[in-house]
């Protein structure tokens, strides 16, 4: 049996349809898997390959949905697909989506330190380029969000609400 994306789920773990294990079951909006069968978000699709403003573009609507989990993948794209020199941004950024997942889904520890480790990974970046606003994106904005977003976590120990906690990764609504 095979969903809309082409992975077969049944007995044993799903596979894609170039056999590569892929999980078939819906995902609610922070990505945690629901019941087969059950309704879920559209996943995002993998392997697009976007412009670096395209990305920033449609991960700000994801995370503006609250979908961080979502926003996630289209960064892994970025990272995956995108210049070296780039690399360490992108996947940075991919960090700071997980780290409001992770909080959304109330894992304190775990959120708090992905949020710690992309907004350094961002902010070495950005240094190490001398780049602090690249694509649009607010460098320092976004490291202070991050850690701020962190204290809080720790502080609280309580799930935050993705939405609400969205950043703005060009410093206002794009």
């Amino acid at each position: 049996m095979s969903d809309a994306s082409g992975v077969r789920a049944g007995r044993g773990r799903d596979r894609d349809t170039e056999g590569r294990a892929r999980n078939a079951r819906p995902r609610d909006g922070l990505g945690r898997p629901l019941p087969y069968g059950a309704e879920g978000v559209a996943r995002q699709p993998e392997g697009v390959v976007r412009t670096p403003e395209e990305t920033v573009t449609e991960a700000q609507a994801l995370l503006d949905a609250g979908k961080p989990f979502h926003a996630h993948e289209v960064f892994e794209d970025a990272w995956k697909s995108g210049p070296e020199e780039e690399r360490a941004l992108w996947r940075g950024l991919a960090q700071l989506a997980v780290g409001l997942t992770h909080a959304a889904r109330g894992n304190v520890a775990g959120g708090a330190r992905l949020l710690r480790r992309g907004a350094g990974a961002v902010e070495a970046w950005a240094s190490a380029t001398g780049r602090d606003r690249p694509y649009g994106l607010e460098v320092t904005g976004l490291v202070g969000w991050a850690r701020e977003l962190a204290a809080a976590v720790e502080r609280d120990a309580a799930t935050v609400d993705a939405r609400a906690w969205a950043p703005l990764l060009r410093g206002a609504r794009s």
